[in-house]
């Protein structure tokens, strides 16, 4: 379960994809089948959430890891860079933030 907290101390990231209201079921299915299927069993991987907007144009993911290396190692195997390219086709970009987090209520 995902926890907020100023003590964390690994890495947060928050990735942010655009995409039209077209593709968004396309989208979310292909990013809860990455998160189930290889992310979550990845060494580091600590919870995620997947968040979507009204309009279904943007998704947010926010992950939590125990390093920065470990977020880096998993988004580096082959498993995810050909996930990657296949959600990279169902969207208009998205980018991955790494972020600490400066408090949290």
């Amino acid at each position: 379960m995902l926890k907020v907290s100023k003590e964390f101390q690994g890495q947060t990231v928050i990735t942010t994809f655009e995409m039209t209201p077209a593709t968004a079921e396309d989208l979310m299915e292909a990013l809860q089948a990455a998160f189930a299927e290889v992310i979550c069993h990845q060494p580091g991987f600590i919870s995620a959430a997947l968040h979507i907007n009204d309009a279904r144009t943007r998704i947010c993911n926010y992950s939590q890891w125990a390093s920065r290396g470990d977020y880096q190692a998993m988004l580096r195997s082959p498993e995810m860079r050909e996930r990657n390219r296949h959600i990279n086709t169902l969207c208009k970009g998205f980018e991955p933030v790494m972020y600490e987090v400066a408090g949290a209520i």
